[in-house]
């Protein structure tokens, strides 16, 4: 596949305590790729056909747009902010995580319109990549976030929708220095939960929403597991099971696959 232009962009006002990146790239090459033809590319790469996701949840291409495609920005979330950051960059694609549509059918009124009417208005497409990019060897958010600790996978867990969606990894730390080597890599102030082993040699890792299955993480032999976010109820489930559990943030979890998709397009 030829090289594109990708960017990243964020979300303003997101709930995570996190700095929020700009667009990573500004320098809009005249490298041509027609849109299907991406598409298509990315369908396959990423396995959206393969990989069953949530009841309604709609991977793939979500808007359609103009052709031929020289630039691409990469976000987390599909929102207006995205939308006109896309736009003002001159992008021809959206590529997300968090797409618009999750299977119920409803009136394009509203906050949707809004998001919506930016992309068709400036012939931007945009696709979505949901639980394929949570669960993605290479470029997925787990995969990429446990590399990024400098951690080996050797199980998963956390069964969705008939997939394996958390992995398992080798490690050798304490709760506190994993929750600084947290800070340090995702640039965000991670939420703690201590449990009761003092050495951390088994860490599962399920990035974005993902503290309910603390107790299955537990049962599986791990001593902590590392997420985005969770309930209230999810926070009993932990201290009860005894299991250390690492909130760093929804956001800030995801950005992995999103960034690691941004440097396989640009190869």
């Amino acid at each position: 596949m030829a090289p594109l232009t990708p960017s990243l962009v964020a979300p303003f006002g997101h709930t995570d305590s996190i700095s929020y990146p700009a667009l990573l790239s500004r320098q809009v090459e005249e490298l041509w790729m027609d849109l299907y033809e991406l598409i298509a590319y990315l369908d396959d790469y990423l396995r959206v056909r393969e990989v069953p996701d949530h009841p309604g949840a709609f991977n793939g291409l979500q808007i359609d747009g103009r052709r031929p495609v020289r630039r691409v920005a990469l976000a987390v979330d599909a929102c207006r902010y995205t939308a006109e950051a896309a736009i003002r960059e001159e992008a021809d694609v959206l590529i997300v995580h968090h797409g618009l549509f999750w299977g119920q059918s409803a009136p394009i009124t509203g906050a949707l319109y809004r998001r919506v009417e930016p992309l068709i208005r400036n012939g931007v497409a945009l696709y979505s990549c949901h639980l394929p990019l949570d669960v993605h060897p290479e470029c997925g958010n787990n995969a990429v976030l446990c590399r990024k600790l400098g951690l080996r996978i050797t199980g998963s867990f956390g069964i969705v929708q008939g997939v394996s969606a958390g992995i398992i990894a080798e490690a050798e730390t304490t709760g506190e220095r994993l929750r600084e080597t947290l800070d340090a890599v995702l640039g965000t102030n991670t939420r703690w939960i201590a449990g009761s082993a003092r050495q951390l040699r088994r860490v599962g890792i399920l990035t974005g929403s993902g503290a309910e299955y603390a107790a299955e993480a537990a049962a599986a032999g791990c001593d902590a597991l590392i997420t985005g976010e969770g309930s209230h109820h999810s926070y009993l489930v932990a201290e009860e099971s005894g299991i250390h559990v690492f909130l760093a943030g929804h956001y800030a979890t995801e950005t992995c696959g999103i960034r690691a998709l941004q440097d396989h397009i640009r190869m």
